[in-house]
């Protein structure tokens, strides 16, 4: 119990065991979040410092309370782009910041709130719902933008901020000319860098690390030596984040209360999704609904050290898996790791080269894109193919949140789809007296007396008319009166399939026949029991198995038609053969 509500005591006894492994990843995440930390506060509206207040405090939170091994928080596109949208209804960062900040500070700790709220609610199972083609779409949607948003940092082109997949396509192309050769040149040494490296099985752990440090030097020479221009992450404030207790003014907590949940459900979506596309390189079993509360602890908790909301950053966790992080110790190693860089190395830490740090996302873009997944997708499915395409498309030339709810919806439609038509087969006795499918055996014998059928599906509301048209169709036949429904592929009843059920066993019951079932599940049968449709349908109708069934339905066959049948499918046959 203890470890469920403290997860952290589970993976720390293994920290010992991979240290080496979460300090790379961790080191590794360090370098990769300063630029980051910078742009997506600029993005949300915020000054750069509370970027890295939330990079600092949010990845130690959630790592703590967390179910995934591999999931980096903190401040991300999605989430940034959300807030400033938000807030930005109300007050502009341009007319008064210390109003903007004071109000984003307020909608992240709500936005915890109702994240903490969902996951003790135990809302997780939601995610479930979530196909891993999306997964797939999604991840490779976020792979495709997030390399195309370090273009600007490649080419050295100043793309304007918040630009689009199609925007920034369409700006660099008419400005490819003002290209900076010496930022192109460090950023696709840093990437080569990393290709090789990453081939050396000795130090290929180490590819994100050295490529960076070897980046950065090739910037310097190129810099000292013809003089080139390469933007660096600039000057970086050294401060800890100070503590400081959010305005909770209720008319501001009103305003924003919508604005909150939206926020709230997008941060878990996306986290859920992040962790969910690692998890299915790292088999790793993860408990969604404890990632909802680790999600709003650390939203909550950071608000009151001036830190704005954070969720799962697809480039981190991307970047903490492939650098062979083993445990969340990584980032808090990472957290850390920033907090000595911003008290220490603030003077160092400026020189870092944004090609160099392009070059590296670049890669990790790149390695998002499943193309295994991808290719058994366009094999084996179409209807996979669409969430997948849709997904994809969605989260290139859509915002994040509205390439997952096409993503979802559409993978429920076609769920609905499916379980709305359930496989009715009619089954036939064949010559070594085994029940086989009339359409695998065209000379296996029926009973012409009694249809033996078998449904595999749930009886539910969206599964009841092509159910009901098949029965109806059958009921039409006059010269049945009787059928035997195999039941073990019935995965569950709803209340309005019991509904049907009993109107239509009474149905065939008013013209002297019966509809009988054979190996019903136990939990099939709870709505039928529940809700008093057993007692009227007759105990007497569900049998154990088909054996006991056909035993007995044959004594209320008519005995005149058996007298003169020559099919005789049945052992009970044999003893009106003997007689």
């Amino acid at each position: 119990m203890l470890q469920r509500v403290l997860p952290f005591l589970t993976w720390l006894p293994l920290s010992k065991k991979y240290w080496k492994d979460d300090l790379i990843a961790g080191i590794t995440g360090t370098i990769i979040v300063i630029p980051q930390a910078v742009a997506f506060a600029m993005i949300a509206g915020m000054p750069p410092i509370y970027g890295f207040y939330t990079a600092m405090l949010t990845p130690v939170i959630a790592a703590i309370f967390g179910s995934s091994y591999h999931l980096v928080s903190g401040p991300t596109t999605t989430s940034s782009i959300v807030l400033y949208s938000i807030i930005s209804k109300y007050v502009l960062p341009e007319t008064d910041i210390e109003a903007f900040v004071s109000l984003a500070i307020l909608l992240s700790f709500m936005a915890g709130v109702f994240k903490l709220l969902m996951g003790v609610a135990r809302m997780g199972k939601l995610v479930n719902f979530v196909s891993n083609s999306v997964i797939i779409g999604f991840s490779a949607g976020a792979g495709v933008l997030i390399a195309f948003k370090q273009l600007k940092h490649i080419f050295g082109i100043k793309v304007p901020q918040g630009s689009s997949f199609f925007h920034i396509i369409e700006y660099i192309s008419h400005h490819v000319s003002e290209t900076n050769w010496y930022a192109f040149a460090v950023a696709a040494s840093t990437l080569l860098i990393a290709l090789l490296i990453r081939k050396i099985k000795k130090i290929s752990r180490l590819y994100m690390l050295v490529a960076m440090v070897l980046g950065s030097l090739i910037a310097i020479w190129l810099s000292n030596k013809y003089g080139g221009h390469i933007e660096t992450v600039g000057a970086i404030p050294s401060h800890l984040p100070p503590f400081k207790v959010p305005d909770f003014n209720f008319a501001n907590m009103r305003s924003l209360t919508s604005g909150a949940i939206i926020l709230a459900t997008l941060g878990l979506v996306e986290a859920a999704a992040i962790s969910r596309s690692i998890a299915l390189h790292t088999h790793q079993k993860l408990n969604t609904n404890q990632e909802f509360v680790s999600q709003g602890i650390s939203n909550v908790v950071s608000s009151f050290f001036s830190c704005y909301t954070s969720s799962g950053s697809f480039t981190r966790s991307s970047i903490n898996y492939q650098a062979g992080a083993k445990t969340p110790m990584s980032a808090i190693i990472s957290a850390v790791g920033l907090m000595i860089v911003i008290l220490l190395f603030a003077n160092y830490a400026a020189f870092l080269p944004k090609p160099a740090m392009g070059g590296i996302i670049l890669l990790v873009g790149y390695n998002l894109i499943d193309f295994k997944h991808i290719k058994q997708i366009i094999k084996s499915s179409k209807r996979e193919l669409v969430v997948f395409s849709a997904t994809f498309l969605g989260t290139l030339f859509l915002d994040l949140e509205q390439a997952l709810i096409i993503g979802i919806f559409l993978s429920l439609f076609f769920y609905l789809e499916r379980t709305s038509k359930p496989n009715i087969a009619e089954l036939g006795i064949n010559d070594d007296n085994r029940f086989i499918n009339i359409i695998r055996d065209k000379n296996v014998k029926e009973c012409p007396q009694l249809k033996i059928v078998r449904i595999d599906g749930s009886i539910y509301f969206g599964a009841i008319e092509a159910i009901s048209d098949y029965f109806a169709e059958l009921y039409d036949k006059n010269d049945i009166k009787h059928v035997l429904i195999i039941a073990e592929g019935i995965n569950f009843i709803d209340l309005a399939g019991a509904e049907w059920i009993m109107h239509e066993v009474l149905k065939w019951q008013h013209r002297g026949g019966g509809i009988y079932f054979a190996g019903m599940k136990v939990v099939s049968q709870d709505v039928l029991k529940k809700g008093g449709f057993l007692k009227k349908i007759g105990y007497s109708n569900f049998f154990v198995d088909k054996n006991s069934a056909i035993a007995s339905i044959y004594k209320k066959l008519n005995k005149d038609i058996c007298a003169t049948c020559t099919v005789r499918v049945f052992d009970e046959c044999k003893t009106l053969d003997n007689t």
